[in-house]
């Protein structure tokens, strides 16, 4: 039988779950700008088909400012404070 993972393996599953979540994000960014520029180009000049082009490539670079400036609030955070908040540790007492 297994030994179940420990509690302090929990702050390695949750960092190695952000680092993923990041890396996704950016594929989505990557698909929807893809997308938006494809659309964009091959609308033929219709207003509708231009609007929702420029509205997906607009929502695509207003998620990435969003991630950005999440990550840069904690940079900041952890700057003035001394606190490590963007590394992730899961402190377990010992009886």
């Amino acid at each position: 039988m297994a030994t179940p993972a420990p509690i302090s393996a929990l702050g390695d599953l949750f960092g190695n779950a952000v680092s993923a979540i990041i890396a996704l994000a950016g594929i989505a960014l990557f698909i929807m700008l893809l997308t938006g520029g494809v659309g964009y180009i091959t609308s033929g000049g219709e207003p509708k088909a231009v609007e929702g082009a420029k509205n997906k490539i607009t929502y695509a670079i207003g998620g990435l400012l969003l991630i950005l400036v999440s990550y840069l609030i904690l940079v900041v955070i952890e700057a003035v404070t001394g606190a490590p908040v963007t590394e992730f540790h899961i402190v377990v007492p010992t009886p």
